[in-house]
């Protein structure tokens, strides 16, 4: 009894084999023919254009749609950033937070709605917090600062 018993076992797991092998044949199979579709296409059939309007396209751009471009227009990297406003046009905001301890503070600008960064150097007579000030922007090492600080009447 016991014999028959591992016969059919034996059966069952070479049974389970073959299948396994023919799995894996048939999926070899699947992966040749995929990747033998791609290696038939011609150089032409591969490549891709981009159009006058910037989009992807498989046929060759039109010589008559080309825009001659100087070489000067064309800018590599980035360009630096332009400020617009006037240098020396006063702002006036609100003072957020100012430790005389630290030496520095945050005003709320009023025209922008962000934060501006200043130094009690930049001080013209002493503050608090709350109180409205005058100042004018100034590039600072690690952005905007405010300069030439002076208290508002309330």
């Amino acid at each position: 009894m016991g014999r028959s018993q591992e016969t059919f076992n034996k059966r069952e797991n070479t049974k389970k084999r073959l299948q396994k092998k023919k799995e894996k044949q048939q999926r070899r199979e699947d992966k040749k023919q995929s990747v033998g579709d791609s290696k038939g296409k011609s150089l032409d059939d591969m490549l891709a254009y981009v159009d006058e309007n910037g989009n992807i396209t498989n046929t060759p751009p039109d010589p008559s749609k080309i825009k001659p471009i100087a070489q000067e227009e064309i800018i590599i990297g980035v360009p630096k950033q332009e400020n617009n406003d006037e240098p020396d046009a006063p702002r006036t905001g609100r003072v957020a937070y100012f430790s005389q301890s630290k030496g520095y503070g945050f005003i709320n600008d009023s025209q922008g709605g962000e934060r501006v960064f200043f130094h009690v150097s930049d001080l013209t007579e002493p503050i608090d917090e709350e109180d409205r000030v005058e100042f004018v922007v100034i590039s600072g090492q690690r952005g905007p600062q405010a300069s030439s600080i002076k208290k508002l009447a309330k």
